[in-house]
């Protein structure tokens, strides 16, 4: 096997699941989307920019952490079997290849991503640049399809990077941590990023950037729906705004109606109506500590083997593995 790939979602029923969620979404008080529908192609273009900004530490910080501790990682571990949970381009898998290069012996990825064109794209390059790589790609939604990601070829390491975990609400991050351990067995790891609570000045400068980069991003989640279902917001009309919660450390972006409106969108046969400064919720984004995540883990038969940091305790790689309780950092 060099490249093979299951997909279990297409564009139909991704067009179905974004028309229940928005429904759902858009029928609750307060009304919310979900933040996964942010990535389009201009989406994922505008992320790409938010990752650069002076502001944004995380994408920053993480890759120097892996670009410092993913060697030694990789050498404890010795994985046969790389799996990447919303693989996207499938940037920071480098960090893990190139340890893995002078391993002598082929090694299977396995990301697991929504955007089959993105994959595609990534996995031409990786094939390119590491020829002892072999990969089964799975093409599904991570909170849906995770029980198609095929048996191990191997010890086996899974990456959940970038604080991706701190977009889920408490109940479907437990229910995506239980489907993480199912991945694993006895010698296998997951390695978690997350980012850590911190002052609200700096969370706050990180997703209401100076140059409005985060603003356009957080508006384009509405040209997805009008795209995808027909409807016509206005995405002008909505003002991006984000801010900290310490009672639940997390920061919670919203878009605000600057004056009432009636949206309209055919797809669902429904009609939305706004009041001025109401807002649509588009994204949480939980922060943790060492204990919040040692409790988070444990509550999914989990636990802690190492807890990596950056020097300003920004952001950490957490590496877990299943059972037992021998939480601990290095």
């Amino acid at each position: 096997m060099r490249y093979q790939r299951d997909i279990h979602i297409d564009e139909h029923t991704l067009r179905k699941l974004i028309a229940d969620d928005v429904l759902d979404g858009l029928t609750h008080t307060p009304k919310f989307l979900q933040p996964k529908y942010f990535y389009d192609h201009t989406g994922s273009a505008l992320f790409e920019r938010i990752t650069r900004l002076p502001e944004y530490y995380l994408t920053r910080v993480e890759h120097g952490l892996l670009r410092s501790m993913a060697a030694p990682l990789i050498y404890d571990l010795a994985p046969d079997d790389l799996v990447e949970i919303g693989s996207g381009a499938s940037i920071k898998t480098h960090y893990f290849l190139d340890a893995l290069r002078g391993a002598g012996r082929r090694i299977r990825y396995v990301p697991v991503d929504v955007d089959v064109q993105m994959v595609d794209g990534a996995v031409e390059r990786l094939m390119r640049a590491y020829p002892f790589l072999d990969v089964h790609a799975v093409i599904g939604d991570f909170e849906r399809h995770l029980n198609h990601v095929p048996p191990p070829s191997g010890r086996r390491l899974v990456a959940f990077l970038g604080s991706t975990i701190g977009n889920l609400e408490p109940g479907a991050r437990h229910e995506l941590l239980l489907q993480l351990e199912g991945l694993l067995r006895g010698e296998d790891r997951l390695l978690l990023g997350v980012d850590l609570v911190k002052a609200p000045a700096i969370l706050e400068a990180a997703y209401n950037d100076g140059q409005g980069v985060t603003e356009e991003f957080n508006r384009n989640i509405l040209r997805v729906i009008n795209r995808e279902l027909g409807a016509d917001f206005d995405p002008r009309v909505f003002s991006h705004r984000a801010f900290y919660d310490p009672t639940t450390h997390r920061i919670e972006m919203h878009l605000f109606c600057d004056s009432p409106q009636t949206v309209c969108i055919p797809a669902l046969e429904l009609t939305v109506y706004f009041a001025a400064s109401e807002s649509i919720w588009t994204e949480s984004s939980y922060k943790f500590t060492l204990d919040s995540c040692v409790a988070m883990l444990r509550s999914a038969g989990l636990y802690v083997e190492r807890w990596l940091t950056d020097p300003g305790g920004q952001f950490a790689l957490v590496l877990a593995g299943r059972g037992g309780v021998r939480d601990g950092h290095a």
